[in-house]
């Protein structure tokens, strides 16, 4: 008898390390890793190119005109705009924004979660984004709201961007981390927060390795193999 597939949600702030975090639980848990957060800042990209991030109208109407997908090569994500691969691109500060921007339209996070779901139909799936156990994946197995200080997850953003050689002000960095916890909080459409019955993981003080021993403990015991 096959067993069900079971799904971990993981939701958060931005910063806080999610993405890194799932993709590393995924691949020892030998499930499908979905960053959604990937598919927002795809199409924010696209209308950032169109210089229409603030334009409502203009964003629903492109909504029919782009097309983002989804592959896996050799394991890894890889976001798409039509024949474009913009995996790279999309990890841009300023397209970070332009995320939240047009994540707070609400035909935007209809057509995403509606193609969230269908990617995660049937397989071990790990999702993390801002409303993953909330509104796409309501029943998950498993649903963990995972988070840090606003100090701490500006601090770990400068240093990754130091580390690729385009280093900013600690101060830019942490006053765009609280403006972007602001937007994503207040939105009207899907607002940040944490599921009634989600585990919250401060990972403030904790390493990136503990991080994952810990999300994976969850994970196995939600699953049942421990």
């Amino acid at each position: 008898m096959s067993r069900k597939p079971f799904s971990i949600a993981i939701d958060g702030p931005a910063g806080a390390g999610k993405s890194s975090v799932a993709r590393a639980v995924a691949a020892e848990l030998n499930a499908m890793y979905l960053d959604t957060g990937a598919m927002y800042r795809a199409f924010g990209l696209h209308m950032l190119r169109k210089g229409a991030t603030n334009d409502a109208r203009a964003i629903v109407a492109a909504l029919d005109d782009v097309n983002i997908t989804v592959e896996f090569v050799d394991g890894a994500q890889h976001i798409f705009i039509g024949d474009e691969d913009v995996t790279e691109a999309i990890r841009e500060p300023e397209v970070s924004m332009a995320a939240s921007d047009v994540s707070a339209v609400p035909e935007v996070r209809e057509r995403m979660v509606a193609l969230q779901r269908k990617i995660a139909e049937g397989h071990d799936v790990i999702m993390d984004g801002r409303d993953i156990g909330t509104k796409v994946l309501p029943n998950a197995t498993l649903k963990i709201f995972m988070t840090a200080s606003a100090e701490e997850r500006a601090r770990r953003r400068c240093l990754e961007l130091a580390q690729k050689g385009r280093p900013e002000p600690y101060d830019k960095v942490l006053q765009e981390m609280k403006d972007r916890d602001y937007q994503d909080t207040h939105r009207a459409a899907s607002p940040l927060c944490a599921a009634e019955d989600a585990v919250t993981v401060d990972t403030s003080d904790m390493s990136f390795d503990e991080t994952v021993a810990e999300i994976k403990r969850l994970a196995l015991k939600a699953i049942g193999k421990c």
